[in-house]
């Protein structure tokens, strides 16, 4: 996997680490699983420590809801399509057919087993300077601080100051196997006619997906 390698700027000495974590459980028994706990403390603290010199003058309150937003799954997933993860995962059967390339919760949790790995096999500087490198177009100021507001909260504040009725929210399906479901949310806006969807690790984290989509679209459709 050269061009992933040159992508991450990261040149594996164990390549096989690479290929490990690019497996999903669904594939061998020689997956990423262990690989993705590790690169989530990685990604955290690399994370929090780019904040920290960013965002010094923000509480701890803010800096952590900064940094959740930063690490939370559909961030994650469009950083893991932007290095082209997809094509590269090897997934079982089951999962190809389901159209697991594309489910964010396993680009995701590719990602965190891909920097995982770099650590392993490079160390933290390397891993720190990967993850600044994924994170290097988004420009960390004090507004995300404020972006940072839970979604569910700030589409109901969104609704109420127009005095429109409460969004309701629906399971639509769910996904994969028991130990490891993603959640699919509808969001519906009545008074507006507009629903948007919205997927996670749990109902709670697909609503908060679900809720965020559906602010983006009431703010497009106001500016049109």
């Amino acid at each position: 996997m050269p061009q992933l390698q040159a992508r991450l700027q990261h040149r594996f000495a164990d390549a096989a680490l690479l290929q490990r974590a690019l497996t999903h459980r669904s594939f061998s028994a020689d997956h990423n699983e262990r690989l993705e706990f590790l690169g989530d403390s990685v990604l955290n603290l690399a994370v929090a420590h780019m904040l920290y010199e960013a965002l010094g003058q923000l509480p701890e309150g803010d800096l952590s809801r900064v940094r959740a937003q930063l690490v939370r799954q559909d961030s994650l997933h469009r950083l893991a399509v932007d290095l082209g993860l997809s094509p590269l995962l090897r997934l079982g059967e089951g999962e190809l057919r389901s159209g697991g390339q594309r489910r964010p919760s396993i680009l995701a949790d590719a990602l965190e087993a891909v920097i995982g790995a770099v650590y392993l096999d490079g160390g933290h500087a390397a891993a720190d300077a990967l993850v600044r490198r994924l994170f290097d177009r988004i420009q960390i100021t004090p507004a995300l601080s404020a972006a940072s507001k839970d979604a569910k909260t700030a589409l109901q504040e969104w609704l109420q100051g127009r005095k429109m009725h409460l969004p309701r929210y629906e399971v639509v399906r769910v996904l994969g196997e028991a130990h490891r479901q993603t959640f699919e949310v509808a969001c519906q806006v009545g008074e507006r006619g507009m629903t948007q969807l919205g997927q996670g690790a749990s109902r709670r984290a697909a609503e908060q997906a679900a809720a965020a989509a559906m602010l983006q679209a009431l703010d497009s459709s106001m500016q049109t």
